[in-house]
Order: C-alpha cells, then sequence, then structure tokens
C-alpha cells in the first residue's frame, strides 16, 4: 500500500490552482469535469503517482466556502530551507501564518502557510530529501 493523494474541498478552483502551482511551486497535474454532478477536480503535486502524493483539489460548483473544522491539522512538505522557502511565498503572495524557525521543544525548523482556503500547510526543513521543487 502506498498513499496516493489527499483531497481538499475548495471555494474557488482557479484561486486554488493558482496557490498552489504559483506561490508553492507545484505542477498542474491533470483536470477533469463532471457536469453530470457538479463538480471539478484538480490534482497537484511536484510530481505525480507513483513518485510522490498529490493533492486533489474539489470545487463543488456553486459552494464558496467550506467549515475546516477542528479535526483537520495540515498538510506537510520536506524543503531545503524552510527561511528560503517563506521569503519566496511572501514574495509570491503566500501567507506565512507561522514565520521560520525551530519547533517548541525541538531543533526542527518549521513554518507555516495557509492556502486561500484556510488549510494550513507546514514547511519542514530537510536537506536530505531535496524539498518540494518549487521551494527550492
Amino acid at each position: 500500500m502506498r498513499l496516493l493523494h489527499t483531497m481538499l474541498r475548495v471555494g474557488n478552483l482557479q484561486r486554488s490552482i493558482d496557490f498552489y502551482t504559483q506561490v508553492l511551486g507545484m505542477k498542474l497535474l491533470r483536470t477533469s469535469e463532471n457536469p453530470q454532478y457538479k463538480y471539478s477536480l484538480a490534482f497537484v503535486g511536484y510530481e505525480g503517482n507513483p513518485a510522490q502524493a498529490e493533492i486533489e483539489l474539489t470545487y463543488n460548483w456553486g459552494t464558496e466556502s467550506y467549515e475546516l473544522g477542528t479535526a483537520y491539522g495540515h498538510i506537510a512538505l520536506g524543503v531545503p530551507d524552510v527561511y528560503a522557502a517563506c521569503e519566496k511565498i511572501k514574495a509570491a503572495g503566500g501567507n506565512v501564518t507561522r514565520e521560520a524557525g525551530p519547533v517548541k521543544g525541538g531543533k526542527t525548523v518549521i513554518a507555516f502557510v495557509t492556502d486561500p482556503d484556510g488549510y494550513k500547510i507546514e514547511l519542514i526543513q530537510r536537506a536530505e530529501d531535496g524539498g518540494g521543487a518549487g521551494l527550492r
């Protein structure tokens, strides 16, 4: 078994595609429309399956926002330099909600950004894996 994707419901598909591709540097991997059931899908990621898991952005036509609830935590991305990634994200218009620095009680450098729908994304400094292609 392996992780294939994580699905997020979004209120504006193009706005979300722009955030994940232009701010976080992911690629738009594929899209699909389902007029009968009134939804659209976009898959984004640094690489597609099977190399890496993807994010499925689901837009239910006519729904502009969702309550995120208290169970959702965050998506985590490995990056080689969290400080540089935060600067790049801010320059691209992204919202850094926790500046880069060591995690409380530890040494791992992290930061948080929030996407246009309010989903949290943690950046974790992991030089050994090269991180996301768009955040180098």
